[in-house]
């Protein structure tokens, strides 16, 4: 992993937006005071990569990434890692109760072809694909970098305080570690797969066992057997080719005898199929009754005709009868429209009464109301003068004359004002009934005059009836009523007598139809026969034609059946004979053991043995086939044996543990050695390290004799030291030792109190960090407040802090 652009707003101590340019920087050192937010650059890596920063303690804890007084904040980074350019992105919010948390988080593969030097935000546009969001971002950078979380602090960022763990790990932290950067899981896997593919090949191998165990007759045996048979089959056929002819012969002259046979047998129910039709015999007596009955039912309608005409004439010297039926609906309609205006002038004279006694009934309510209130008015009065007289005083003025009051007056206890009220609250519920009925009166009696009015308009309007006598007016109803309905039976008897002689003469075209389908039939019957010499028939006479047809019939029918018994005998005889000869051939081919069906033909016994030439000749080859195919399994069977006891080997060989432990105490012994190396220079030849029998690390110190001592008796300073020659290591040595390199560590961050070292080993130091960075892809950071290691530095970020957050600059040598 190696960063480009790094993008900060409202991180920690860095408020205001700030970016940070890595493009084509190597070597690099943050410089300032402390607490001017350093340390913050590197904490913002490895929060945009994996959401955690090692100085929180707790992963996944991001409350101290936003200032308090900011209510959201943003980091970006753009990186590269195995030649691919990335980017990722975590947006903070604080919610309402004050809970800092991502917001967003996402990770996308970003286009190479954008320059490093373009703006932050056209390296983040050109995405290729995104590759993952929230809780699936710190997942997607740790299969791009090969890291966990974990290893990441340990390998590529050494914060503070933090520097010496992978000098203090234990055996087994240790291993984790070396594991996933050497990316020696890999052997596991080879491992578990070989171990999978022994039992895919045993498995196999016994599939193909059990498949070669299904072939049964394959041997040289079965095969000669097979030859043979093949051969005598093939002689039968040669055999039966010859027989099958012969009987094909004798199957013809059966077909013909055959043929003969059934035409004479379809001549001879030809000849008896001949019958008169059931009708025939009657069919002249139904026509000459069908013709009389039709000329009688027409003398009918004439004289029903003349009657209709007669019934019609005195039907028209009558007054028309709706004419009639109206005007006596016009007569009663005078007489209801005069009884119901008288009606309504009786009810409109006794309402107006009605409506006299009840006004006077209101007057009567009105003036009890008016003394009813004027009573009220005087007991209220009375109350207020009694009220008055209790709150005179002798020498002060009346409130009601203003004169002084000389005496005080006394007055008797008056009537109650309740009693008052009621009384007029009575009088008044009395008048609103006195009213209410009145009006309801008075309504009713405007409504009636309204009906009278209307009635007297709509009896004046009815016209004037043409008879006003009722008597005759009924008399001249029932005489038209009476011609009518004898005119409607004239009509209906003629028509009846109409469809009558209708019906008489569809009769006769149907027995006439009837006769001539009848002469058609008789003729298509004689020409059915005409081949057997039918002689002529009479014409004229339906009956007698086909009584001479019949008896010519029965002696024609008495010939034809000689000659089908005599052609049934030689039929008979040919089929024993071909019977015969096809049995013999049968017992021949059955005795070849092939199945032949009963009642078979010369066709059915030739294929029968054709086909039993090609089953042989199919077995013949089944069995070639078969051996070919056992000896095939047999081979398969040894080579997946084979294959299994390789797999097998391989398994042992990588079983468990045992080769990553040895890998990985190879790597820690040339991780050793480097370091050694560096710290022996660092420590001007005082120190080294090694692993004791335990696998611990130790540091030889040459200062006292070689002695071997735990790491954890050096000071600050030699502990830092140590440490920083063991991180140089582990980023120099990873990458030649990882299995395909896997594990590249193209960058590493040196967070630490380089302030703890004397002259020549800060020197030294500095020597060392400098050919680290050189001449190798690989970024080298550095955390310090050391002036001199700062100005070896080509690139310097300076970062200052006032009271709006950390700024940034940068410096160059």
């Amino acid at each position: 992993m190696r960063p480009l652009r790094l993008h900060l707003s409202n991180f920690c101590s860095f408020r205001e937006p700030t970016t940070v340019d890595f493009a084509g920087v190597d070597y690099f050192a943050l410089v300032g005071p402390t607490g001017a937010g350093k340390s913050t650059v590197i904490d913002a890596i490895c929060f945009a990569l994996y959401g955690s920063v090692p100085r929180w303690e707790r992963e996944n804890y991001v409350a101290p990434a936003l200032p308090p007084s900011a209510s959201g904040g943003e980091v970006a980074l753009v990186f590269e890692a195995g030649g691919r350019r990335y980017g990722v992105v975590r947006v903070l919010q604080r919610n309402k109760r004050g809970t800092v948390g991502t917001r967003e988080a996402r990770i996308e593969e970003l286009s190479a072809k954008v320059p490093e030097s373009a703006e932050l935000g056209d390296l983040l546009s050109a995405s290729v694909r995104p590759l993952g969001q929230g809780d699936e971002v710190t997942g997607a950078v740790e299969r791009i970098t090969g890291l966990p979380y974990k290893f990441f602090k340990q390998c590529v960022v050494l914060p503070q305080g933090r520097f010496a763990d992978f000098l203090h790990a234990s055996k087994s932290a240790r291993q984790d570690l070396l594991v996933q950067l050497l990316g020696a899981e890999i052997y596991g896997r080879i491992g578990t797969r070989a171990g999978q593919e022994e039992r895919a090949a045993r498995q196999r191998a016994g599939f193909v066992r059990e498949e070669l165990g299904k072939i049964r007759g394959a041997d040289e045996d079965t095969e000669r057997a097979a030859v043979a048979r093949l051969s005598a089959l093939q002689e039968l056929g040669v055999r039966v080719g010859r027989d099958v002819a012969a009987l094909r012969s004798r199957d013809e002259e059966l077909r013909r005898l055959r043929d003969e046979r059934n035409a004479a047998d379809e001549r001879l129910a030809t000849l008896t199929a001949l019958a008169m039709p059931a009708d025939v015999p009657t069919l002249a007596d139904s026509m000459r009754s069908a013709r009389q009955a039709a000329a009688e039912k027409e003398q009918e309608i004439s004289d029903l005709e003349l009657a209709e005409r007669a019934a019609e004439e005195k039907l028209s010297e009558l007054p028309d009868r709706i004419s009639l039926v109206q005007n006596l609906e016009l007569l009663h309609k005078q007489e209801h429209a005069a009884a119901d205006l008288a009606s309504a002038q009786a009810k409109a004279a006794a309402t107006a009464d009605e409506v006299a006694v009840l006004a006077s009934r209101l007057n009567e309510a009105e003036a009890e109301v008016a003394a009813a209130d004027a009573e009220r008015e005087r007991v209220r009065d009375t109350h207020a003068a009694v009220e008055i007289a209790r709150r005179l005083r002798v020498g002060e003025p009346c409130p009601t004359c203003l004169h002084t009051v000389g005496e005080l007056p006394h007055h008797p206890p008056p009537t109650g004002l309740h009693t008052a009220d009621r009384a007029l609250a009575g009088a008044r519920d009395r008048r609103a009934q006195a009213d209410k009925a009145h009006r309801a009166v008075q309504f009713e009696s405007l409504k009636l005059q309204q009906q009278v009015t209307t009635l007297t308009e709509n009896l004046t309007t009815l016209p004037a009836p043409a008879i006003t006598d009722k008597t005759r007016l009924h008399r001249m109803i029932e005489e038209a009523t009476a011609a009518e309905e004898h005119a409607k039976r004239a009509r209906g008897a003629t028509r009846t007598s109409r469809a009558a002689h209708a019906a008489a003469l569809k009769r006769v075209d149907e027995l006439t139809a009837l006769a001539e389908r009848a002469w058609h039939t008789l003729s298509a019957a004689r020409d059915s026969v005409v081949a057997a010499g039918v002689p002529t028939l009479p014409a004229g006479d339906l009956a007698d034609a086909w009584t001479t047809l019949l008896t010519w019939r029965d002696g024609a029918a008495a010939a034809q059946r000689e000659v089908l018994a005599a052609l049934t005998g030689r039929l008979t005889e040919a089929t024993r004979a071909l019977s015969s000869e096809r049995s013999a051939l049968v017992e021949t081919i059955r005795g070849h053991d092939v199945a032949v069906p009963d009642g078979a033909d010369a066709t059915t016994l030739h294929e029968a043995a054709v086909m039993a030439t090609a089953v042989a000749a199919g077995e013949l080859e089944r069995i070639r086939r078969d051996r070919d195919r056992a000896a095939g399994l047999a081979a398969e069977a040894a080579a997946l044996d084979e294959q299994a006891q390789v797999a097998h080997e391989l398994a042992q060989m990588l079983r468990a543990n045992n080769f990553e432990t040895w890998l990985c105490s190879e790597a820690l012994d040339v991780l050793l050695t480097s370091a050694s190396a560096t710290l022996r220079d660092l420590s001007d030849g005082q120190f080294e390290l090694a692993l004791n029998d335990k696998h611990d690390i130790e540091v030889i110190d040459h200062r006292e004799a070689g002695l071997a001592r735990s790491v954890r008796t050096l000071s600050g300073g030699e502990t830092f030291q140590a440490a920083l020659a063991l991180a140089l290591a582990l980023s120099d040595q990873v990458a030649g030792m990882a299995a395909a390199s896997a594990r590249s560590l193209d960058s590493i961050f040196l967070d630490e109190g380089f302030g703890t070292l004397d002259p020549a080993t800060l020197d030294t130091v500095a020597i060392t960090l400098e050919r680290l960075a050189a001449g190798r892809d690989r970024m080298v950071g550095l955390v310090t407040h050391v002036p001199a290691l700062a100005e070896r530095v080509p690139v310097r970020f300076e970062i200052s802090k006032d009271e709006s957050g950390s700024k940034l600059r940068v410096l160059t040598a």
